[in-house]
């Protein structure tokens, strides 16, 4: 029986060195899930991994709800964009001998589509005319002079 005995104690010593070695692994892997947790949880008050997680839905779902009024406010302020002024030309010029400078002048003023009008003013010693011109398209129904048409074509080009 005594050697018998021996060998229970050596197999019940390398039993004991075994489990000593799993629970010093198991403490060190739950050392590094509780790190890993406080940092999930981290600026939570303590609060639960759930509470946590419920609170950066909370916050996505206002993203998202920012995003989607973000992109209904672009929405209108591109179709408005399209109505604005884009596209500009101007010609200055002189078309009196006796007037000294390029104090006329043609201005087009056009929005994405061609749609706008031409502005001349005609500057002259007896006074200054302004006329107005529309543009549809690019095209205006009215004759237009040679400096309203290099107009146009600036706003155009």
């Amino acid at each position: 029986m005594a050697p018998s005995l021996g060998l229970i104690i050596v197999g019940l010593a390398v039993v004991i060195l075994v489990l000593l070695v799993a629970v010093v692994a198991l403490a060190r892997r739950t050392t590094r899930i509780d790190a890993r947790l406080r940092g999930l949880t981290r600026g939570g008050g303590g609060e639960s991994l759930e509470a946590v997680l419920d609170s950066h839905l909370d916050k996505v779902d206002a993203v998202a709800r920012g995003i989607r009024d973000l992109d209904a406010r672009m929405a209108v302020l591109e179709a408005a964009q399209r109505r604005s002024f884009q596209r500009v030309g101007l010609v200055r010029y002189n078309p009196f001998e006796e007037t000294g400078g390029n104090q006329s002048f043609a201005l087009a003023l056009l929005d994405a589509t061609g749609d706008g009008w031409v502005l001349s003013s005609l500057h002259a010693r007896s006074g200054t005319r302004v006329y107005a011109k529309a543009v549809t398209a690019g095209r205006s129904d009215a004759a237009l002079s040679d400096e309203e048409t290099d107009a146009l074509r600036q706003a155009l080009a």
